[in-house]
């Protein structure tokens, strides 16, 4: 040791392992930031907790988690896996309201049931021009062919539409409505499954009607 060296000492209260250390974080800084970048580009969904944990049970580092998530932070590693963008949904065009009666009518159900247990139905029909009834047929079965038959008889009463809007029931998807259908040169609009909105006019008139 020089005489400076021991002058240093004296006045600056070194100690000699203090004055001779030379500090290894920069090695392993650059050995952390390896680590981070291979295996974030090997597992692209690893975000620190995982990759911290393998470090640790996986490699046995001894690396401080705060040094690690700060040179974690300086490759902006904490930035690459973007939120998830919200799913834009197209709102659903307004039902357009018809220019003149017997343009579109609108059917559907209704059930309910008696005192005695036994389930009624109502097959409703408006003119979506006016939303005025049509007709209401009740009964304890209404099947397709009863259908038919009412909408026979109120096409007699009020004159032929060109389109029957209707959900997808069996009755109405039935082969025997849909050849008369065709017959009659009347096109059946079909809603969307699960999409009552499609046929507002008819489901608001139910609710009416139910109360």
């Amino acid at each position: 040791m020089t005489l400076a060296f021991e002058l240093l000492v004296d006045v600056l209260l070194i100690s000699t392992t203090c004055y001779f250390y030379k500090p290894t974080l920069v090695n392993d800084n650059a050995e952390i930031e390896d680590w981070l970048k291979r295996l974030t580009t090997t597992h692209k969904r690893w975000v620190f907790g995982l990759c911290f944990d393998f470090f640790r049970n996986t490699e046995g580092f001894k690396w401080n988690h705060k040094r690690v998530y700060r040179i974690y932070r300086e490759l902006e590693l904490n930035l690459r896996i973007k939120p998830r963008s919200r799913i834009k949904r197209d709102k659903p065009d307004a039902l357009a309201v018809p220019a003149e009666i017997n343009q579109v009518w609108s059917m559907d159900f209704m059930s309910d049931s008696l005192k005695d247990g036994r389930s009624i139905r109502t097959f409703n029909v408006i003119d979506d021009c006016n939303r005025e009834s049509l007709a209401m047929d009740i009964g304890i079965s209404l099947p397709a062919q009863r259908v038919i038959r009412s909408l026979q008889r109120i096409i007699e009463w009020w004159g032929k539409p060109l389109a029957l809007r209707c959900d997808n029931v069996p009755e109405f998807i039935n082969h025997e409505l849909i050849d008369w259908a065709i017959k009659e040169q009347i096109t059946l609009l079909y809603i969307q499954p699960g999409k009552p909105t499609q046929n507002a006019y008819i489901e608001r008139f139910n609710r009416t009607a139910w109360h």
